[in-house]
């Protein structure tokens, strides 16, 4: 075979990973109104913190505490995060590769590299100091400087999805199932970018405190991973928001992704259906706000929080990831209905119709593959015959 030079192979426009992100239409700005007023959020201001923390009531304090442990599934799981946090960041080697210094060759090599290690979505923008937690969890200050960060997406799983109602006992371990693969993926790469001397450091869910040090729903949007959607997270075209995403934020010189527009703000103001299935009620109706800076369908962390936590019929919730319209595979069909939705956006209303008509979003139980089981004291029970 003929050796090719490193632009040849690197510089490529063509599709990288499992979905064809590269036909979005991206745009300068997203479709979220962004201003210069953004203050930098605390840790233990959000949920899960306000939760850890004892700022929710004493019931919510109590099962926080078998939050990860009441499903034998998610449990196994939770045992890995730990030993990520061990690898997430390291020492940079004192000499630099001799590899190519184009930014746009080295985020396709490190886009492949992510695509190799099973990433369902790659994105990079640069970092935002914003973007970066002001205290950890445990009270510290944060200080992240590096320049870019790398966004990785891993999918839920859509047939797992199916088979649930997606507020039951699975839920846990969807998340769980994304968490760690993207924390696989995440300390891999900044071990690898470390190794080729340049500063890096992995960001993921798990290892209870400390793991984050970013905010990951703006670089979500920077990354042009998606849009912001009602239910005031990032919504892939692809995935829907059937996903959970990892970060690595290093000073290797890459070439950044721009914000995407598929017409999610028009549907999202039409569709409501996130809205009308949230068990907790806490995805709004109304119109987008105002909120420290930035532009969203404000919707009540603590009441979904709470839901999350205490919830005795299941582990967890992804109801509203359940229900979105978006939530769908790869397909022609899908992709016409996609098409759609940025191109005719008067049809809105009548593809949540026919969402609905078509019975998406409910269970189908054929596709139900797990046992309802809960943990209760270190005993494994059948779900509704405990007592707590």
């Amino acid at each position: 075979m003929q050796s090719r030079s490193y632009p040849e192979i690197l510089a490529d426009r063509k599709q990288l990973g499992p979905y064809p992100m590269e036909k979005l239409k991206y745009v300068d700005q997203p479709t979220t109104k962004i201003t210069d007023n953004i203050e930098r959020i605390d840790e233990r201001e959000h949920g899960f913190g306000q939760a850890y923390l004892g700022k929710l009531g004493p019931f919510v304090e109590k099962e926080i505490a078998r939050f990860c442990e009441k499903y034998p599934i998610s449990s196994a799981m939770w045992e890995m995060p730990p030993q990520f946090k061990l690898i997430a960041d390291g020492e940079v080697a004192p000499n630099k590769a001799p590899i190519p210094q184009d930014p746009e060759l080295l985020s396709r090599h490190i886009k492949s590299l992510g695509y190799f290690l099973r990433a369902d979505i790659v994105g990079i923008c640069r970092l935002p100091q914003w973007a970066v937690y002001s205290y950890n969890l445990k009270g510290n200050p944060v200080e992240c400087n590096q320049k870019f960060a790398i966004v990785i997406v891993i999918d839920q799983d859509y047939e797992t999805m199916k088979g649930s109602r997606g507020d039951d006992w699975i839920s846990s371990s969807q998340s769980f199932l994304s968490y760690n693969t993207s924390a696989f993926i995440a300390c891999t790469m900044a071990a690898y970018i470390r190794r080729l001397g340049y500063s890096a450091r992995a960001h993921f869910e798990g290892a209870t405190k400390g793991a984050y040090q970013v905010v990951v729903t703006p670089l979500l949007l920077l990354a042009g991973i998606g849009e912001i959607c009602r239910a005031g997270i990032v919504l892939n075209p692809f995935l829907g928001t059937r996903f959970k995403a990892s970060v690595v934020t290093t000073d290797l010189p890459l070439e950044t992704d721009k914000p995407v527009d598929f017409g999610l703000q028009e549907f999202c103001q039409k569709c409501m259906k996130c809205a009308h299935e949230c068990p907790a009620k806490a995805i709004p109706f109304g119109d987008k706000v105002m909120y420290n800076g930035y532009e969203v369908w404000r919707f009540d962390t603590e009441r979904c929080t709470k839901y999350r936590i205490t919830n005795q019929n299941g582990s967890a919730c992804g109801r509203c990831i359940k229900v979105c319209p978006w939530n769908k595979p790869e397909g022609w069909t899908h992709n016409i209905v996609r098409w759609m939705v940025k191109h005719a956006p008067f049809l809105d209303k009548l593809i949540v119709k026919m969402d609905d008509i078509w019975g998406y979003g409910k269970q189908n139980i054929r596709y139900k593959w797990w046992f309802d089981l809960e943990d209760v004291d270190g005993v494994l029970q059948i779900p509704g015959k405990s007592q707590h």
